[in-house]
């Protein structure tokens, strides 16, 4: 029986495609493999690199993150990418928060601080949103801030309606005009309120 050697691994995750990863890549060291992504944390459904990161890792390998937020957005999440993770036998190395989750660490202390840490990297996400948020109605107020530019003509938008009233998935829409299927759907509802 062939046994396979165990590998150090990183998953690392930023918002936008103009975000850097470098920062992330630096802190999680060297590594046998990288599944880096560039996009938003909010469906996993859409993270395409964690799901081949989790397939991936076997017993004995190490998962390294630079920190809790770049893994997941909500503590329920994280709870269940940790576990999904560490059922294969297989740990975490979260490197800003110094944490290691494994199965051999699965105790009442490590469930606490693993709660403890995603609840306040959870509220300091929060935070940052809403200052966020204060700060754009403040910039408007002073008619400094206009809002981001649109990624699609009113033509594109009425050009992709016609594709999908026509059948063709919007997902294809979108590689076609190279915006992600976010930026799509945003479209199409701003274009339906107004």
């Amino acid at each position: 029986m062939v046994q396979h050697k165990t590998q150090v691994v990183a998953y690392v995750r930023v918002s936008s495609v103009d975000q850097n990863l470098g920062r992330q890549l630096e802190a999680v060291g060297e590594v046998d493999r990288v599944f880096e992504e560039k996009v938003s944390g909010g469906s996993r459904a859409d993270r395409v690199a964690l799901i081949d990161c989790i397939r991936y890792v076997r017993e004995g390998d190490v998962v390294k993150v630079a920190s809790m937020d770049r893994l997941a957005r909500s503590l329920g999440d994280l709870r269940e990418i940790v576990d999904e993770i560490t059922s294969k036998g297989a740990s975490v190395v979260f490197v800003k928060e110094q944490q290691t989750y494994s199965r051999d660490t699965d105790d009442a202390i490590g469930r606490l601080m693993l709660n403890l840490l995603g609840a306040f990297a959870e509220f300091e996400r929060t935070l940052i949103r809403e200052r966020q948020r204060e700060g754009i109605r403040l910039a408007q107020a002073a008619g400094k801030y206009k809002g981001r530019s649109k990624k699609l003509s009113d033509e594109q938008v009425a050009e992709a309606r016609c594709l999908i009233e026509s059948g063709v998935p919007k997902a294809k829409i979108a590689r076609d005009l190279q915006i992600d299927r976010t930026t799509l759907y945003r479209a199409l509802v701003v274009k339906l309120s107004e």
